[in-house]
């Protein structure tokens, strides 16, 4: 496959067409929104022959309508994303008929690293956005999908013409050619230690990057949250595709005392959500042997170094002699930093519980790790909640629930620090894949001459700058 030439052939065809006409645009996120919706079925069952099981019903909500949602957003709002905006001039510049305004251009091609997780939405999601933008694409699907990676290659052709919209599969190999390309964006979705990877070899580039990564989101349980509330949107959160999900909760933060009512409370709600695990269509199976074996291997360490692991396994089904990938929720007690599940983001149903003693020690235990790319607070307090807003940083923050920051497609989309960088979604997915180009209308008028910067420098010259000068130190003591 040569990578290079499929980025030529768009690059070629994305100059051809300047400029990229909204209605070319608009036809370029229907055809998306039709290609996923003409083959739902397909692709449920891709996406389950992919993991070993996941439910139809749950690709129906993630992958099908959550690839919708977001093309069907930019469709509507697209008029208005794409007008420039005004931006004022100083004075007396507007008055003598000076103009400044933003138009946001198209970059060209950019590329897409599509993680496993959720092997449609994590590729059709960001295309809403550089669709949206005007831009081509070329998108790296998972080697961990491969059914799913095949049916978007079986069937992307047959909506996009190559120089519009390419599919590349293939192991870590073609992952590194791909990164290595001269996109005008890349966006990779994905591990940090990965993304490091892929940040060094777009640098040869000076390819811009956008990283959604991840990390360890803490869900923090204030001192007087309701639990039975809090504990079942945790297990929802955290049980949804057996917690093979950027955003799910990583570990929770629970006020001393109130452990066990927390862990009770997990209990029941995956009790009442999941009656059984291996034989429930719901619940879904672990994505492959590698990574079962990893938590298997994460669940041992933390036992050795001394945790007490509660299987929460609701329907006293033998899940040791069973073949299934299946793995029940696991919860962990008397977890230390120095367990590989605190150190490493778990990205399965593994939920370790810390206590606090004031909301303070909580917000440092935090800060002691890396940024992450969520954070949950449960409580009424609003002076408690707005302490753990002020004083930590996240991507993004959900209140007395979990995941549903990511559902709003206005709401910017992204991590910080370790969990990422740059955002996407909505109206900031259109800006991330656009550049905003700066244009200036000069007045018919003389400005320069008039404002004495043109040489021979003089009084004229020494009189505006000194007006610029004793502006600055105006607004810097608030005066005039």
């Amino acid at each position: 496959m040569d990578l290079r030439a499929i980025l030529d052939h768009q690059r070629t065809g994305f100059t051809a067409s300047l400029p990229e006409p909204v209605a070319v645009r608009r036809d370029r996120l229907e055809r998306a929104a039709a290609m996923v919706r003409d083959h739902a079925d397909r692709f449920c069952a891709s996406i389950s022959h992919d993991f070993g099981h996941r439910s139809r019903e749950q690709t129906l909500f993630t992958d099908i309508a959550g690839s919708i949602a977001p093309i069907v957003h930019a469709i509507k709002n697209l008029d208005r994303w794409v007008r420039p905006e005004s931006r004022p001039v100083k004075f007396p510049l507007a008055l003598l008929g000076a103009k400044a305004w933003v138009e946001y251009q198209p970059l060209g091609v950019v590329g897409v690293m599509a993680p496993w997780n959720f092997p449609l939405n994590l590729v059709m999601s960001p295309l809403a956005g550089i669709f949206a933008a005007g831009n081509r694409a070329m998108v790296k699907v998972s080697e961990y999908t491969p059914a799913t990676a095949s049916l978007l290659e079986d069937l992307c052709p047959h909506y996009f013409a190559p120089e519009e919209l390419a599919i590349v599969s293939g192991g870590p190999e073609i992952g590194k050619a791909f990164a290595a390309l001269p996109f005008d964006h890349l966006l990779f979705t994905g591990a940090t230690t990965t993304a490091r990877d892929v940040l060094r070899a777009a640098a040869g580039n000076l390819t811009p990057v956008t990283l959604e990564l991840g990390g360890k989101s803490p869900a923090i349980i204030g001192a007087r949250a309701d639990i039975a509330q809090a504990t079942a949107r945790i297990a929802l959160g955290k049980m949804l595709n057996a917690g093979q999900v950027c955003l799910a909760p990583d570990y929770v933060m629970v006020p001393a005392g109130r452990e066990q009512a927390v862990v009770d409370g997990l209990k029941t709600a995956v009790a009442r959500m999941y009656p059984s695990l291996l034989s429930n269509a719901d619940y879904t199976a672990i994505v492959n042997d590698r990574h079962y074996r990893r938590l298997q291997e994460w669940i041992d360490d933390a036992q050795a170094r001394g945790a007490s692991v509660e299987v929460v396994e609701t329907g006293g089904e033998d899940f040791a002699g069973s073949n299934s990938r299946k793995m029940p929720l696991h919860i962990l007690r008397n977890v230390t930093d120095d367990m590989i599940v605190m150190r490493e983001e778990i990205f399965g149903p593994i939920l370790p519980i810390l206590l606090y003693d004031g909301i303070d020690e909580a917000i440092a235990r935090v800060n002691r790790g890396d940024r992450p790319l969520a954070l949950y607070y449960f409580g009424p307090d609003a002076n408690e909640r707005r302490r753990v807003l002020d004083r930590t940083h996240s991507g993004g923050v959900t209140l007395d629930d979990v995941l549903f920051h990511n559902a709003v497609e206005d709401l910017p989309f992204g991590g910080v620090g370790a969990s990422g960088m740059g955002s996407y979604h909505g109206r900031d997915g259109f800006r991330t894949f656009s550049h905003a180009r700066a244009v200036y209308r000069q007045s018919k008028l003389d400005i320069a001459g008039l404002a004495g910067l043109t040489p021979p420098y003089g009084t004229r010259t020494r009189k505006a700058a000194m007006r610029e000068i004793s502006r600055g130190a105006r607004a810097k003591t608030g005066s005039g």
